[in-house]
């Protein structure tokens, strides 16, 4: 068994561990901090054989399973996969030092352990698979276990309404995906699943006409764009966030929504290069939709966790603009977004879990702030959460944005003669919602844990965060730090593949 293989089984090996009886939190621990071990290894690996300029072919694997059409199990990494395997064996870890105790479960506590691991190997089955067939059903393994633990273990008396709606919601975003993918599959000929055989179709072999690039683009952006909440079909997203339990939520929205995207730069870009830029126009009005409109939104909201909810929807506009640029500086910038953005909103969540659980409400009009003295670790380390969010420097999500906007006015800088395009007006308006961040973030941030404290709030008995449960804000923290101070740990990976793609904004 390879190392992306290990990778991928290990939580499906613990998820049959727990299932015949193994404990189930000790489980899911062990196999979390192992695929984090595994992780630390391929990059090293991975880095290594970068550097000496080989192809770390040890990390491919392939077992034939039909040969008309090509169809394997297949595994592989590159830089982009890469960054998004680090990314999920991370926030899987946090995910599960979050969850609760055996004994504190409502339910089956073997159903929850099994939900988050399925969850967790699913993301990592879709971001590793270098086969058609298995990026899709990785993908799918993955939300079957999350409309479960909201209808079964989430928040409020609405949350089997909200399992059904997230059900409907991403099976039709499912189903439209599947046959945008099916239309790309015959279209580049149908003889295999692959990965490489579909990007020799496109590029050597039997190019799609332009026009059935246009339609099978579009579709593929519909598909993903659900999957990812790009506005308008966000509903979804924010009472999904607001009502799953916290560990749901830190993977759902921390990496699963991540896919969309992936899939997009992985396979929509260069496979229909015309497509992407017949569709550009429309994709730079719908990401201002996420980023004025959702942000707008977001400002109004009256609790903290479906704010986040919307603020997680919002800068989905950003990393769709640096999509939308088609240049290598924006995607790069899209890219490390999609690794902080999973990081900051995962830690947010995390600790607004934290926050619930000792409060009780998390109503603005019920929280009369001052909680910081109360509560003092909690509140420093929300802070930085909030920071990271709002994008100050120091943290990934700033060097991420600026890469965006400069992959937005590099079209305007190479040829200034051209004048502003589309783009350029769509990145100095986006620049708006860095403003509306601060605003929703900071004000949050205020009410909750700044100011006096209310006269019910110093009477009552709030426990600040233990020493293990800073562990998970602690780690998340630190790499959101790291990558802020140190973007190349990441851009090494990944820029050498954004400068091979077809590129229609190059």
């Amino acid at each position: 068994m390879t190392l992306l293989e290990l990778i991928v089984f290990l939580p499906l090996l613990a998820v049959l561990a727990i299932l015949f009886g193994s404990p189930a939190r000790a489980t899911a621990l062990c196999a979390a901090f192992g695929n984090g071990v595994l992780g630390l290894l391929a990059t090293i690996r991975f880095a290594s054989s970068t550097v000496e300029g080989q192809t770390p072919i040890d990390f491919a694997s392939s077992r034939q399973l039909l040969e008309s059409p090509n169809l394997s199990l297949a595994f592989g990494l590159d830089g982009l996969s890469l960054v998004m395997v680090i990314l999920t064996v991370i926030v899987t870890i946090a995910a599960v030092l979050v969850s609760p105790a055996e004994d504190k479960i409502k339910g089956s506590k073997k159903l929850y352990y099994v939900s988050l691991l399925l969850m967790s190997a699913g993301a990592l089955g879709a971001f590793c698979a270098t086969d058609l067939f298995f990026f899709y059903a990785f993908h799918e393994l993955a939300l079957i276990p999350t409309f479960l633990m909201i209808g079964l273990f989430g928040y409020g008396e609405n949350r089997k309404k909200t399992a059904w709606t997230i059900t409907i919601y991403l099976g039709v975003g499912s189903l439209v995906l599947l046959a945008g993918l099916l239309a790309l599959f015959f279209q580049l000929g149908g003889d295999s699943f692959a990965f490489s055989d579909l990007y020799s179709q496109a590029t050597t072999g039997n190019p799609i006409a332009p026009e059935t690039q246009n339609t099978i683009f579009l579709v593929l952006l519909i598909g993903f764009g659900i999957l990812i909440s790009l506005f308008p079909f966000h509903s979804w997203a924010p009472p999904a966030y607001a009502q799953a339990p916290t560990p749901v939520t830190m993977l759902h929205a921390g990496v699963l929504k991540k896919f969309g995207l992936y899939g997009i730069i992985r396979l929509a870009l260069p496979l229909l290069p015309e497509g992407a830029a017949h569709w550009q126009t429309l994709l730079l009005v719908l990401l201002l939709g996420n980023i004025l409109i959702i942000g707008l939104v977001t400002i109004a909201q009256r609790r903290l966790d479906t704010m986040l909810g919307y603020s997680s929807v919002m800068h989905m506009g950003y990393i769709f603009l640096g999509i939308a640029s088609g240049n290598v500086i924006g995607l790069n910038g899209a890219v490390l977004l999609m690794f902080a953005h999973g990081i900051s909103i995962a830690l947010l969540f995390a600790l607004t879990g934290a926050l619930r659980d000792r409060v009780g409400s998390l109503d603005f009009d019920s929280l009369h702030g001052g909680l910081a003295k109360k509560i003092p670790a909690m509140g420093l380390l929300f802070g930085f959460a909030a920071f990271a969010s709002i994008g100050l420097p120091g943290f990934g999500n700033f060097a991420a944005e600026v890469l965006v906007f400069f992959g937005g006015f590099k079209p305007f800088l190479d040829h200034p003669e051209v004048g502003m395009s589309a783009l350029q007006w769509t990145t100095v308006l986006a620049l708006w919602g860095v403003v509306i961040s601060a605003v929703y973030m900071l004000r949050a941030y205020r009410n909750v844990f700044k100011g006096p404290l209310a006269d019910s709030d110093a009477k009552a008995g709030f426990a600040d965060l233990t020493r293990l449960e800073r562990v998970p804000a602690i780690l998340l923290l630190v790499v959101l730090m790291a990558v802020g101070f140190m973007p190349a740990l990441l851009l090494n990976f990944v820029a050498p593949l954004m400068e091979s793609l077809t590129l229609f904004g190059r």
